[in-house]
């Protein structure tokens, strides 16, 4: 109950930031009565239909969203009697969402207030809670496990300070961790801090990480041919695209851009912004540099006119990145260069793109780390080294496609996630069709 208070405080401390991103920005008004008050008898009958179980996959935004459609495409087809129902926590992730599974069966997760949390798991008649990666609510925790819900974590990751800070409020967050029925780690390193968090140790396995799994296999689908030709690429393009970029990464990228496309007239560049309030400035940060920004939500299509270097595309649409690195030969990972701890570099690597990111990858700690280790990736320290990464896949394109093959390889060795969540999360079914088979 005490928890109850406590959030409705902070939500009060922070009304005034909230009233102003509303209005301002639009954000956080969506499904503001899903997030308060729960899912409505009337929205969760329509998820569950006829079924007689339900699992509810929570992803908390469009990169946790990405990991499931693989996941509900197998539960789909080996358990079609069991409804899917998926929430996510943010209007790109919802909308994401939507997009993959229908807009009949997604819905916005409850804020982690009781009466929230108890009215979707009793209207859902959930047996299953599965959280993508792991989103840490106290009473949606408790009150799944209070209705018999098991609770249960798929690609889980830990970073080292987020163990240590977990652990300073031991107290308070031991017991939610302590609940959770299963818990299938991307790494050793991983579970062995959910086990000091206090986790059952026979409740943690290591799974390894679905972002293998869920990474591209080629350049030859329908989705990357489309943008090739959208953007007018001549086979002699050089494609440089820098995804999920933060502020500052833009500009940097800008300069690096300038300073080196003069010598070489076959670079282009490619700009994916992670956050959507920051498209008309990204734009305007374009057309700064004397630049021309062509947008993909208001042009057509750039097909009927080649690609010149004074155009840099700016991707201001949701959902399109992994295709977009498709596009190009080499790859910079943005949210590496300041504080946010990096992005998917898995996604590049699976093309074969010649792939970079910054000194901050502690989300992605485990998976740079291997690239890194197997020749697979080059981390840059700065706008100088950044600058010579691109340079050299540039002039070298041997060393560049090199990279970018030990990046694939290293990619489909590690593949087979997929697999072992799916025998976690329905171990008695998966096990009994093995025997059968």
């Amino acid at each position: 109950m005490w928890l109850n208070f406590a959030y409705a405080a902070a939500l009060t401390a922070v009304s005034p930031l909230v009233l102003h991103r509303m209005i301002r920005h639009g954000r956080y008004r969506r499904g503001i009565g899903q997030k308060l008050l729960g899912l409505s008898s009337e929205q969760a009958a329509q998820i569950r239909g006829d079924a007689e179980r339900t699992i509810w996959l929570h992803a908390v935004s469009v990169g946790e969203v990405n990991l499931l459609p693989e996941l509900v495409r197998r539960l789909e087809k080996h358990h079609p009697e069991i409804a899917l129902a998926v929430s996510s926590s943010t209007d790109t992730g919802y909308d994401l969402a939507c997009k993959h599974f229908g807009d009949e069966r997604v819905f916005f997760c409850p804020l982690d207030f009781s009466w929230a949390v108890r009215r979707t798991l009793k209207n859902l008649r959930c047996e299953q809670l599965v959280l993508a990666e792991l989103e840490l609510w106290p009473n949606l925790i408790r009150c799944a496990q209070d209705a018999n819900c098991s609770v249960r974590v798929i690609n889980g990751r830990l970073s080292q300070t987020s163990a240590a800070r977990y652990q300073q409020f031991a107290k308070v967050l031991r017991p939610t961790f302590e609940r959770l029925d299963a818990v299938g780690c991307q790494d050793a390193l991983a579970a062995e801090r959910f086990i000091d968090c206090g986790v059952a140790p026979e409740n943690v396995t290591v799974t390894g990480s679905l972002k293998f799994d869920n990474a591209p296999r080629s350049r030859d689908t329908t989705e990357v041919n489309e943008r090739i030709n959208w953007s007018g690429i001549d086979p002699w393009h050089r494609v440089w695209c820098f995804g999920s970029t933060q502020a500052g990464e833009e500009a940097m990228a800008l300069r690096v851009y300038q300073s080196l496309r003069s010598k070489h007239p076959e670079l282009r560049l490619i700009l994916v912004p992670r956050h959507v309030e920051r498209f008309e400035e990204v734009a305007s940060l374009i057309q700064s540099q004397g630049l021309s920004a062509v947008r993909r939500s208001s042009n057509d299509s750039q097909y009927a006119d080649q690609w010149e270097s004074e155009e840099v595309i700016l991707i201001d649409t949701i959902g399109e990145l992994r295709h977009w690195w498709g596009v190009g030969q080499i790859a910079t990972v943005g949210g590496s260069f300041g504080d946010r701890g990096g992005q998917n570099m898995l996604e590049p690597a699976g093309y074969g793109c010649a792939v970079s990111f910054g000194p901050n990858t502690k989300n992605f700690d485990t998976i740079a780390k291997q690239l890194i280790a197997a020749d697979a990736a080059v981390r840059v320290a700065d706008e100088a080294e950044l600058k010579q990464f691109v340079s050299r896949c540039l002039t070298d394109i041997p060393a560049a496609d090199s990279l970018g093959q030990s990046a694939r390889d290293l990619v489909n060795k590690h593949r087979g996630a997929y697999q072992k969540t799916l025998e976690m999360l329905i171990p008695e079914q998966v096990g009994s069709r093995q025997q059968a088979a």
